[in-house]
């Protein structure tokens, strides 16, 4: 599957905009909810997850792939993932995001950015992280 259907990215973008509605962001006040789509339709979310250290920080977009991971999600079952940030701007993953999407996600999928605008940015895996770690 090259790229996921309307109906599909409508769904991905309503569970990314309910995760990020629980977004622990104390520090940032940047809620940002993320949630994948898997081989066999389900769909997993996430939120940020923020501490007073930094550092120790868990993005949304991990946060999605941890809870699919933690349900026996495998590598290259994931067929896209979106993430979700309320307002008129969106980003592109960090680089800790972006290896360990790599990790799970395969090098054609597409990662969908969205915010309140009525259009979204995709890239390619390979696109956000090309030459990343692999064996």
């Amino acid at each position: 599957m090259d790229q996921l259907s309307d109906l599909i990215l409508t769904k991905l973008l309503d569970s990314a905009k309910t995760a990020a509605s629980h977004a622990y962001c104390k520090y940032s006040n940047f809620p940002v909810g993320a949630a994948l789509y898997t081989k066999d339709g389900r769909i997993f979310s996430g939120c940020n997850v923020e501490n007073i250290s930094y550092g120790l920080t868990n993005c949304a977009e991990r946060s999605a792939l941890f809870n699919a991971v933690s349900s026996g999600v495998k590598a290259g079952e994931i067929l896209g993932l979106l993430f979700y940030m309320p307002g008129n701007k969106f980003y592109s993953p960090c680089g800790a995001c972006r290896q360990v999407m790599a990790e799970f996600i395969s090098q054609d999928t597409k990662i969908y950015a969205s915010s309140d605008l009525d259009h979204m940015k995709s890239w390619k895996m390979k696109e956000l992280l090309p030459e990343g770690f692999e064996f």
